[in-house]
């Protein structure tokens, strides 16, 4: 199984990102459980604004959207900003969304039998406002998306450390919810590779 995680800070790969120091934690499960994974950092790509799989001109988002093809499970990690997921977060699901009328070999949407998940680092509130409009949007394109899969960690109110400065590996609560996230992605990843969702009554029409 193949397991991808898309980091949405605003940050490039040449940056220290904390979103993604959280994202290894998940990473390290997969690693244990022998589940290939890749950490695609969005901003290290020219993405262009639209609502299709492919807006030409030098648009990069075809080939991460091959890697979204290709994975079982996917994560979206992103920072908080002003209490909401980032930019770069909220343009990866437009485009996702774009491909969300291609359908696969059964006539299903393309991304049905896939997981989900979506990991939050901030300073300040609205952790669970960021993971909801995730997860929400993704489920509504087609993703499974199991129990407990938000892994979220936030400092103080106001200006200060950082998950990594701030030892967020330590932080109880935010480990719990990271093995529990990974372990019931992997648990439904490998349930509907066994067992794909059936095609009675979600094969989509044409609209020809």
């Amino acid at each position: 199984m193949k397991a991808l995680l898309l980091n949405a800070s605003l940050k490039s790969g040449e940056e220290v990102s904390n979103t993604e120091s959280l994202m290894n934690e998940a990473v390290s499960i997969f690693h244990k459980n022998n589940i290939e994974t890749e950490m695609v950092r969005l901003a290290d790509y020219q993405i262009a604004y639209g609502v299709t799989d492919d807006e030409g001109d030098g648009d990069e988002w075809p080939e991460i959207f091959e890697k979204v093809k290709s994975a079982d499970i996917v994560i979206l990690g992103t920072p908080i900003w002003l209490g909401e997921k980032s930019s770069l977060a909220t343009q990866a699901i437009e485009r996702l969304y774009g491909a969300s009328g291609m359908t696969n070999e059964k006539g299903q949407y393309i991304f049905y039998n896939k997981v989900a998940g979506v990991v939050v680092t901030g300073n300040e509130d609205g952790a669970k406002h960021a993971s909801a409009s995730i997860l929400y949007g993704l489920s509504h394109i087609g993703f499974t998306i199991p129990p407990n899969v938000d892994t979220y960690w936030v400092g103080e109110a106001g200006p200060g450390p950082s998950y990594i400065e701030a030892e967020g590996n330590q932080n109880e609560f935010t480990m719990q919810h990271n093995q529990i996230m990974t372990y019931n992605l992997i648990h439904f990843a490998k349930l509907l590779k066994d067992h794909p969702i059936p095609t009675e009554g979600n094969v989509v029409k044409s609209s020809s």
